[in-house]
């Protein structure tokens, strides 16, 4: 019987979530519901709707769960202070919330956190600890201190209030996409999927909820499937949001009565739907938020989303400038759209005029071009260069490497695209 109440007291209902809204409606942004043809037509489905809580309010979601929940402190708790652990957009909901209710705030963050991230929470006038490799230490690390501090610990997504915040996304969907069948969004703890779950399940018990995982962080179905929380060892994935080893006991619950599957996507095809992201609907995030689009459109994974009305949760939008860069370039790679290769040039440097003109002249643009390290197999009269070339297609690449190499005085030793 005690179990029985435990779990009740976690389940989060409809009710908890339209509450949380009234709590927060004067803080968040009702983001956007961008539909694109585009990932329709690439996905196979009727129509895909893009929540775009990238543009939210700190970059991502978390401020929905973390002001809810610092809202409900008492005058004690708010004296004391709060303090959390994050890979960094909750720490920013955290930072943010304590800012604007006027609570101290601490977060505990690990040392894969991107450095924006950091100082945006710093922005905020929080005090960032950054402690432990992965996100599981700096949680351990938190809890340990409140323990001596007698700060409130505000769970990043194991906490009912938490996940009846990030539900209200689950709202704003009903309204914006009434055509709305099938959500996917992706899991990292499960606060979001679960709060989201909880809202379109109690409308329409039909509704699919799927969530969508690193291959490197692919905890959640197990522990579904198995009907226990199962935990991993160790995590390996760029989407560092969502690099948690497990689901906790109040998001277990949770998920377990609203999520219909999870599936996980390659670091490889996230890469592919951040570019897409970028360069389809002008809009940028990370990779985290970008895990459930790279479900949509991937060819491994069997979501049958044929005829289907598909809501994808962009999560978040808090990426180095650096590092979406290079999952750019990545993504580009994967569309046989980018290729790097190795010439030979004899006549170094007047013949890279030569090597500039044809790219131009073949219609694609000339990303690097740089000397290389001459190396034991290269011959001695001529120069090592690498150069990156962004064309429309695999085709159109091909056919520039051949004009390249059909010019006097240029080889190319090595193409990506072989």
């Amino acid at each position: 019987m005690n179990r029985e109440r435990e779990t009740e007291s976690a389940l989060v209902s409809l009710e908890d979530v339209e509450n949380a809204r009234d709590r927060i409606d004067d803080v968040v942004h009702r983001t956007p519901l961008d539909t694109s043809s585009t990932f329709a037509e690439l996905s196979g489905a009727a129509s895909v709707g893009l929540k775009l809580e990238n543009v939210q309010r700190t970059g991502s979601f978390k401020i929905r769960g973390a002001y809810n929940t610092m809202a409900q402190l008492s005058d004690e708790e708010r004296e004391v202070g709060v303090i959390s652990s994050s890979a960094g957009n909750h720490a920013q909901g955290v930072a943010l919330a304590g800012q604007l209710l006027d609570i101290e705030t601490t977060i505990v963050v690990p040392e894969v956190t991107p450095a924006a991230k950091i100082e945006a929470t710093r922005g905020y006038g929080a005090e960032v600890v950054v402690e432990g490799d992965i996100y599981e230490r700096s949680y351990e690390y938190a809890l340990e201190r409140a323990d001596g501090t007698g700060e409130t610990f505000v769970h990043p997504f194991d906490d009912p209030a938490v996940i009846a915040g990030q539900g209200t996304i689950g709202l704003e969907l009903l309204e914006q996409y009434s055509e709305l069948d099938t959500v996917l969004v992706a899991i990292g703890g499960g606060g979001l999927i679960s709060g989201i779950g909880t809202v379109l399940k109690a409308h329409d018990p039909d509704t699919r909820v799927i969530g969508v995982q690193p291959e490197g962080a692919y905890h959640a179905k197990p522990s579904l499937e198995a009907d226990e929380i199962r935990e991993l060892e160790d995590v390996d994935t760029v989407a560092e949001g969502i690099a948690d080893t497990r689901l906790l006991e109040a998001t277990f619950l949770n998920a377990r009565e609203v999520v219909d599957d999870v599936v996980s996507v390659s670091d490889r095809e996230i890469a592919t739907a951040v570019t897409l992201l970028a360069e389809r609907a002008k809009t940028v995030v990370e990779s985290a938020g970008a895990a459930p689009l790279a479900a949509a459109l991937s060819d491994s994974v069997d979501l049958n989303l044929e005829g289907h009305h598909v809501g994808v949760v962009i999560s978040g939008g808090n990426v180095n400038l650096t590092e979406h860069a290079e999952l750019t370039r990545t993504g580009l790679h994967e569309l046989e759209r980018y290729a790097d290769a190795r010439l030979a040039v004899a006549g170094w440097p007047s013949t890279v005029g030569a090597v500039v003109e044809t790219v131009e002249s073949e219609g694609a643009e000339l990303d690097v071009l740089e000397r290389a390290r001459r190396g034991p197999v290269d011959e001695p009269n001529r120069v090592p260069v690498t150069i990156g070339l962004e064309g429309s297609g695999r085709e159109h690449l091909e056919g520039v490497f051949e004009a390249l190499d059909g010019l006097d005085g240029i080889s190319v030793l090595e193409r990506s695209l072989e």
